[in-house]
């Protein structure tokens, strides 16, 4: 299923006056990602959440199908009910459940108001014919390909927009950054705190950016090789703000395989699955930041005008609190398949699409499809729930650090750059690993 993904091509979207008999349908993920987040036309952007979610999701179906029999066959002789309970063991909470669905109804009213506040926005930008203005919002115009956060409608919901954003992406292409200097500006910032520098084996051996000579999965992943010495990212990186972030969350990874590295080897992970993701968020809160863009140059603004606040806690929000619900959901409808069998895989997905996120399908669905496996965690079997204790982990370990730090004023304008203070509080929390 993992190859099936990675290989999946689709066709570029052509208005009905240009087509013509040759179409060259060689669009990869990230061409539909960057016309999601891009486009201002929303029958193009129906056109390619319809063509990705068609070739992700029917030829993988009964692959899936199979491999949820045999996940549960598997659990069943661990000593476990499904393979949805072996999954969330890892936690060793008998509650963890429960915990979790209670932190979520702590979230709920936030998200349920900006939701009404985003559906306002779009209908006033789409029209009635799009978005209804009291009903879900369809999934194709969040500026995502899985409506999983909602930053790249930015433009369209600031509350004043004439404050611009935050978006650096034009001063770093002037400025002649490139994906090694991104790089180099990453590991700075983690050596300003007192960590630890990447060792030679990563410069030599990371794929910092797409290969020419062959075809490559380009999602962002950090790789421990479990020798105490060759560690690696893997990036298609390209110049730009979303990739900048990127780098810096992928190399958090990677300090945290260098300071747990003395640990025993059962101990060399995180001490939940959440952990991991926690810690490179927690990073990410002080570097995607006004306050940290101008120290390093990149902006002429910081967060000290109102409206400026206001529209950089809005484009969190979207980030952030929107993320929350789908974080949430994935392993949920997960867990539901794992016990209760997957004649209705498909509906139950929408049904815990609308139920947590208030979003549908903008065409009709059926059984026939596997909407599911648009998102690759699911045909390449990574547990979601870890992204949602992660988003729950990584504020309270960025107040750590900016308490460290000695932070004065909004937790959201806290930069721990070159504090050695902050790198100090993150070490401990790192170098235990898993003990």
């Amino acid at each position: 299923m993992k190859d099936l993904y990675a290989n999946v091509k689709i066709c570029p979207f052509i208005p009905n006056e240009q087509k013509t008999d040759q179409v060259y349908c060689d669009l990869e993920l990230m061409d539909a990602q960057k016309l999601m987040t891009k486009s201002a036309n929303h029958l193009e952007l129906l056109h390619v959440w319809e063509e990705w979610h068609d070739k992700t999701g029917p030829p993988m179906r009964n692959k899936f199908m199979r491999y949820v029999d045999l996940a549960n066959q598997a659990a069943q002789l661990n000593g476990f009910g499904n393979a949805g309970e072996e999954m969330g063991s890892i936690y060793e909470a008998d509650d963890f459940q429960d915990e979790l669905a209670e932190t979520f109804q702590k979230i709920l009213p936030l998200y349920k108001q900006l939701f009404a506040y985003v559906r306002s926005k779009l209908h006033k930008h789409y029209g009635p014919d799009v978005v209804r203005p009291n009903g879900p919002l369809p999934a194709h115009i969040l500026g995502n390909l899985w409506a999983q956060e909602w930053s790249k409608i930015y433009h369209i919901v600031a509350p004043y927009p004439e404050f611009g954003n935050i978006d650096v992406t034009d001063e770093l292409l002037q400025q002649g950054f490139t994906p090694l200097r991104i790089f180099q500006m990453t590991e700075e910032f983690y050596t300003s705190m007192g960590l630890k520098p990447m060792p030679p084996e990563f410069w030599r051996f990371s794929m910092i950016e797409k290969p020419n000579s062959r075809k490559v999965q380009c999602t962002a992943s950090a790789w421990d090789f479990c020798n105490k010495v060759d560690y690696r990212i893997k990036q298609c990186t390209e110049v730009n703000m979303d990739n900048l972030v990127t780098t810096y969350h992928e190399m958090a990874h990677i300090e945290y395989y260098l300071h747990y590295a003395g640990q025993p080897y059962l101990y060399r992970d995180g001490a939940n699955p959440g952990f991991h993701e926690g810690v490179a968020n927690a990073v990410l809160l002080s570097v995607f930041n006004p306050k940290h863009f101008y120290r390093m140059g990149l902006s002429s603004n910081n967060t000290e005008v109102y409206e400026r606040n206001m529209n950089f806690l809005m484009l969190m929000a979207l980030k952030k609190v929107a993320y929350a619900s789908f974080a949430y959901l994935v392993d949920q409808w997960r867990y539901t398949i794992f016990e209760h069998g997957v004649s209705k895989m498909n509906s139950d997905w929408w049904n815990f699409r609308l139920r947590y996120q208030g979003i549908v399908p903008p065409i009709p669905r059926s059984e026939s499809h596997f909407d599911a496996a648009a998102k690759r965690h699911i045909p390449a079997d990574v547990p979601y729930i870890k992204y949602y204790v992660a988003l729950l982990l990584e504020f309270q370990i960025y107040k750590s650090m900016c308490d460290a730090a000695n932070h004065k004023g909004s937790l959201h304008t806290c930069d721990v750059y070159r504090s050695r203070e902050a790198g100090r509080v993150l070490s401990d929390i790192l170098r235990v690993g898993k003990a």
